[in-house]
């Protein structure tokens, strides 16, 4: 396959270059998928990621130096220099720049804003041949060419080019019947010292961690989810993790649905593009 890209002639896929901003779950499962069509991708990450679902999320590697989801590895590099040699290692290249300052230098023919804040933390329309937001936070045309449907429902995975996806409601959606009592929350602020690991069974009523000697109980019975990195400094009332009232345990180390319907939607955003090219 032969593409054409900003002048450019392109053999194969894996010399379209991606860079995904943000190593979350839903951000991982992006980039599971783009690296599995073929696509050469790096992560760009903050200093200490505050990410609950650990085991799927490229994010782990800033504190441990490599991540694996699905077989796919991704590890962590000192510079933008060294993107290269991982990507011809088969690896996803992880790079601690939460400003993206990489960006400009590396100018890849897709861009990512996967950091899913809800709004807009920096990235812009002429960043890359095409922008790609993932929810709330951008208006498509204006700073981003694309955005994506986060919000569990009808129209989760759908592709705008025009407008802005669904509003951020404030409330979590719905799993195995449980909203809001699935979330775990701060409950003082400080260092959390897990008391259980991700992928436990627990019980409402038990404690799951402590934050300064406070305790943090479940509101629900089921599989531990999802648990911020030991030792991580929080704040009272902060999402810091989740449980999965199917308790099911593989789904605590494999892709969500969602994140794969999400991963489909930017693969479509940008065949779409590629086609017109």
């Amino acid at each position: 396959m032969t593409l054409f890209i900003k002048g450019e002639r392109f053999n194969k896929m894996n010399n379209i270059l991606i860079i995904i901003r943000g190593g979350g779950d839903l951000a991982t499962g992006v980039a599971v998928r783009l690296f599995r069509a073929g696509f050469s991708v790096i992560v760009l990450e903050i200093d200490h990621p505050t990410v609950i679902r650990l085991p799927v999320s490229f994010a782990r590697a800033v504190y441990e130096g490599k991540a694996i989801v699905e077989e796919v590895e991704a590890i962590l590099i000192p510079s933008w220099e060294k993107v290269e040699d991982t990507i011809k290692q088969g690896k996803i290249p992880v790079l601690v720049d939460p400003k993206g300052s990489c960006i400009k230098k590396l100018s890849p023919t897709f861009l990512i804003d996967a950091i899913l804040a809800k709004r807009n933390l920096g990235t812009t329309i002429g960043q890359a041949p095409l922008v790609i937001g993932l929810g709330p936070g951008f208006t498509a045309g204006e700073d981003v060419d694309v955005i994506i449907e986060t919000m569990r429902g009808h129209n989760l995975g759908r592709v705008y080019y025009r407008g802005q996806a669904a509003s951020d409601t404030g409330v979590p959606g719905e799993v195995g019947g449980e909203s809001k009592r699935r979330l775990l929350r701060a409950p003082a602020e400080g260092k959390i010292v897990p008391l259980h690991s991700i992928g436990d069974i627990v019980k409402a009523g038990e404690v799951i961690a402590e934050v300064e000697g406070v305790p943090l109980k479940a509101e629900i019975s089921g599989v531990l989810r999802g648990l911020i990195y030991p030792q991580s400094w929080v704040t009272k009332g902060m999402k810091v993790g989740d449980i999965d009232p199917r308790g099911i345990r593989e789904y605590c180390f494999t892709v969500s649905d969602k994140a794969r319907s999400i991963g489909g939607a930017v693969l479509e955003a940008i065949c779409a593009y590629l086609n017109k090219k």
